[in-house]
């Protein structure tokens, strides 16, 4: 056996309590559906046909159309695809950043200390939403402006995190018995910050990711986030609303997979109580 699986082998997993489990499943099938539905039906999201408009579910359009007469399947699919894609993008560009300015921040103390918590309480003062909406304003209908107002909003909690453990780590026995034995700061963060900041970053980051896919739908929902004929869940709620009486099996649609993607993402960072 290699070293290096010898060292996989020796990381500590997380048990999934059944809530996890759960949460997982559901995530794992709507990701499924969304990455297979391109390989298995040729429908275009975008695509009209006024011919077809608001058709119920049948064979050749299993979950029907909407009141463009376009494929609900195709844009169910490409709106989770675009929704968790950014909600992923968002968390790791927040996450990786806030760890790291916190950690420093946590490890040295002083004059870093304040000046990046000062930045930090900067950002705070302003309303996350106010943020995201000013970006939004500047681009409108922009992908970029909106990714960049949630991650900008989100990274202030991984480095408030970061920092308040790391404080508490770096007087613990263990870590100043490794820095007395001459180990350096990447061997010092892995073995024994890492560890223990991972699972509360990763809950962290599964509430982030939902947080972000509601601030997304809600933009959209509004008519302030992205523009048609874009599949995203906020604004295919928006255009079927006035349909609601005609086909409300199409208005249900996008509010279901709404429901269910951010209770997945809940149920993955929820602790079962021991």
């Amino acid at each position: 056996m290699t070293t290096l699986a010898l060292r996989l082998r020796a990381l500590p997993l997380p048990a999934l309590g059944p809530r996890q489990r759960l949460g997982a499943a559901l995530l794992a099938l709507l990701l499924a559906f969304a990455w297979l539905v391109p390989w298995l039906f040729d429908a275009d999201p975008a695509r009209q046909q006024l011919t077809r408009i608001l058709q119920l579910p049948s064979l050749a359009e299993p979950l029907g159309t909407d009141h463009l007469g376009r494929s609900l399947l195709a844009r169910l699919a490409a709106a989770i695809r675009l929704s968790f894609g950014m909600a992923l993008l968002s968390v790791a560009t927040a996450a990786v950043p806030g760890v790291l300015m916190g950690v420093v921040a946590g490890w040295r103390g002083g004059w870093l200390d304040r000046v990046l918590g000062s930045l930090a309480d900067a950002c705070l003062a302003l309303p996350g939403l106010l943020l995201v909406l000013l970006l939004v304003a500047i681009a409108p209908g922009n992908f970029w402006a909106l990714y960049v107002g949630i991650s900008l909003v989100l990274w202030i909690e991984y480095f408030r995190l970061a920092r308040a453990r790391t404080r508490a780590l770096a007087a613990s026995p263990q870590l100043e018995a490794s820095r007395l034995l001459g180990f350096g700061p990447l061997y010092l963060f892995r073995r024994h910050l890492w560890p223990e900041l991972a699972p509360q970053v990763l809950t962290l980051a599964a509430f982030g990711a939902a947080s972000a896919i509601l601030a997304m739908a809600a933009l959209g929902f509004v008519s302030v986030g992205l523009r048609p004929p874009t599949a995203e869940l906020g604004l295919m709620m928006i255009e079927l609303l006035p349909y609601y009486h005609e086909a409300p099996w199409a208005m249900a649609q996008p509010i279901l997979v709404l429901f269910v993607l951010v209770m997945s993402l809940n149920l993955l960072a929820g602790r079962d109580p021991r």
